[in-house]
């Protein structure tokens, strides 16, 4: 039986874990479209292990398990994409994108359990806005809620190009995820004028948080995906951000942004270029600065507090974690 927490005992540096949380599950963006081309193969860490990603023929994605099944080849090392299947270069038994064994060149009699059920562990996949999505559970649970459907990518033609980026982030997930709630720091780290205030609610896997009477609002999609929109006047600009854990202690977020297509030279055009600057800390000629700049230095080096000494300016960071806690499955690693 667990010892019963001391609240009025501050915990040491020594006492505490940068990140002591297992990987969560949910939804997560781990490509951008363009960063796998067709035939391509590509070895890869998330989730906190190593997966193979191919594109077949037909543009098809699939996200297996390293290993082949056979005689235990790297499907990394060596494989190929035949058609629509990666094929180990061991023995040239060929596996679909959703894992079933499609070819044994060799055999007169393919092994029964492959004709059964899929032998190659994969994840769901789901490719959509120029971003490849999979659905990761520990214990191989079917997705539980569905993709988002993001206005402006659904009306290309009427918004600027996106525009893509990423960074690593030298933390988990959840701790980036807490400063959408965490208003005083905009003021204090961004260098804000003010410190605005925060309204957020939940309804099972989705957040929503509002800023300042709408100055940013965002949705979250679990703990992978936030759909955010800084907005100014009737200029919006949409933040799109994908967290994706690499392991415990290592995040890569890609950033989808774009916006509505204004006249060239206008001052909402104008508008939205220096809100999209902003966001990946180029803008020029302002006292606020983005996060790239000044969220880094602290992600990458500060501790978890389970036991946060809060005050009453704080925000509803306690009401976050809690919504967050339902993606942790208990006695995962």
């Amino acid at each position: 039986m667990n010892a019963p927490v001391d609240l009025e005992r501050i915990q040491t540096g020594d006492e505490l874990e940068r990140c002591p949380f297992p990987i969560p599950y949910g939804w997560f963006g781990v490509q951008f479209s363009h960063e796998l081309e067709v035939g391509q193969v590509k070895m890869e860490t998330f989730f906190g292990k190593e997966w193979v990603l191919f594109r077949g023929e037909d543009g098809s994605v699939g996200i297996t398990d390293p290993y082949c099944p056979h005689l235990g080849a790297h499907l990394g090392h060596g494989g190929i994409v035949e058609g629509n299947n990666i094929r180990c270069t061991f023995h040239h038994w060929q596996f679909n994108s959703e894992g079933w064994c499609k070819e044994v060149p060799y055999g007169k009699v393919m092994p029964g359990i492959c004709k059964k059920k899929p032998v190659l562990k994969t994840l769901p996949v789901v490719e959509k806005y120029g971003i490849i999505f999979a659905w990761y559970h520990p214990q191989d649970v079917e997705p539980m809620w569905d993709l988002p459907t993001v206005p402006e990518f659904e009306d290309p033609d009427n918004h600027v190009e996106v525009k893509y980026h990423s960074w690593d982030i030298g933390t988990c997930i959840q701790e980036i995820a807490e400063n959408s709630v965490d208003t005083p720091h905009l003021k204090f780290l961004h260098g804000a004028p003010m410190i605005p205030p925060v309204e957020f609610e939940t309804d099972g896997p989705i957040s929503k948080y509002n800023i300042m009477d709408g100055y940013i609002w965002g949705i979250g999609h679990g703990p992978g995906i936030s759909e955010t929109r800084h907005n100014k006047g009737d200029v919006a600009m949409l933040m799109f951000a994908l967290s994706t854990p690499v392991h415990a202690e290592l995040t890569r977020t890609r950033m989808a942004f774009t916006w509505k297509k204004y006249p060239e030279g206008s001052e909402d055009a104008k508008t939205a270029e220096h809100l999209y600057n902003h966001s990946i800390g180029e803008a020029e000629g302002e006292d606020s600065a983005g996060f790239e700049s000044v969220d880094l230095i602290v992600w990458d080096n500060k501790k978890y507090r389970p036991n946060p000494l809060l005050c009453d300016g704080d925000g509803p960071i306690l009401k976050f974690r809690e919504y967050f806690k339902q993606f942790y499955v208990e006695g995962a690693e």
